[in-house]
């Protein structure tokens, strides 16, 4: 369960990213899995570097992904808005870009953090000791950086929350993803609401990059499967949906997580994905479809 709702939550910040951006700006963005890939070196840069836990490497890698998230839309995308293929391959390129100037800095070497049953550890990158023990409660054993992940992404969930529906930034990206023009015409600054949208979701996705650092391998191309499973939960819960989005986030998981220990990580992909194709046959809007008016 604790494996389904980890995987579930790291997809979960990935396409609450997507979500916003998408629902609010129209693009999809395929450059979003490098800002995972941003994150999770962010971490290993901040452990071996600067000799700071993962804790400190959270709050960094939101920065360094947003503010890169932030370029990127006020040097490529605020100039392609309304040519959704444009701005496919534009952001797509920008991807390529980032992964080759990884490569360039790092090399093709790969990185684990070592957090004991979950990753095998080639570099020595501080991880709290409260979240290295695991602890057994009779037949169950709890996997504290888990239910960290699971925990922190209940918190980012209802901090997005918050933001879109209680606050005045909330209203005015909620009325842009209705109608921009209306929304431009009644004095919103559209450009400076997307900047920050767009920023926000690349940070939300840097900091899951931060979380899979613990127990996925860190490398160049590490976002380029993760951004299409963001894809499927945003396509599954339904575009501009934060319920739907989370909804579907924990259902992949689960499915993924089943099917993952009774077989291996290939066929349950295989099965992730023959399930969303029954999804979206069934409900073709997603599961909670935002509805306009």
């Amino acid at each position: 369960i604790f494996i389904g709702l980890s995987l579930g939550s790291i997809l979960l910040l990935i396409a609450l990213g997507l979500t916003i951006t998408y629902g609010a700006m129209g693009v999809i963005n395929m450059a979003h899995g490098e800002m995972v890939m941003v994150g999770a070196y962010t971490a290993v840069m901040v452990g071996m570097y600067l000799k700071l836990n993962i804790f400190f490497a959270i709050p960094v890698a939101f920065v360094v992904a947003g503010g890169l998230g932030f370029l990127i839309e006020r040097l490529v995308v605020r100039r392609l808005y309304g040519r959704l293929l444009d701005t496919l391959l534009a952001t797509w390129g920008v991807g390529i870009l980032i992964q080759q100037a990884v490569r360039l800095e790092f090399g093709l070497g790969f990185f684990d953090i070592h957090i004991p049953g979950l990753g095998p550890g080639l570099q020595k990158v501080d991880v709290p000791a409260v979240l290295r023990e695991t602890i057994a409660i009779g037949d169950v054993v709890i996997q504290p950086y888990r239910s960290f992940i699971i925990l922190l992404t209940l918190a980012l969930a209802f901090l997005t929350w918050w933001l879109v529906y209680k606050t005045a930034l909330g209203v005015q990206v909620r009325a842009i993803m209705r109608n921009p023009n209306m929304a431009a015409a009644c004095g919103i600054d559209t450009k400076r609401i997307n900047a920050l949208t767009f920023a926000y979701g690349s940070g939300l996705a840097g900091i899951a990059g931060v979380m899979m650092s613990g127990f996925k391998t860190v490398f160049p191309d590490m976002g380029s499967s993760m951004v299409v499973d963001g894809f499927m939960v945003v396509v599954v819960g339904g575009v501009g949906s934060l319920l739907g989005s989370i909804a579907a986030a924990g259902l992949l998981g689960q499915i993924n997580g089943i099917a993952a220990s009774l077989s291996n990580d290939i066929l349950a992909r295989a099965v992730v994905f023959g399930v969303v194709i029954l999804i979206i046959m069934w409900r073709p809007k997603g599961l909670f479809s935002y509805k306009g008016r």
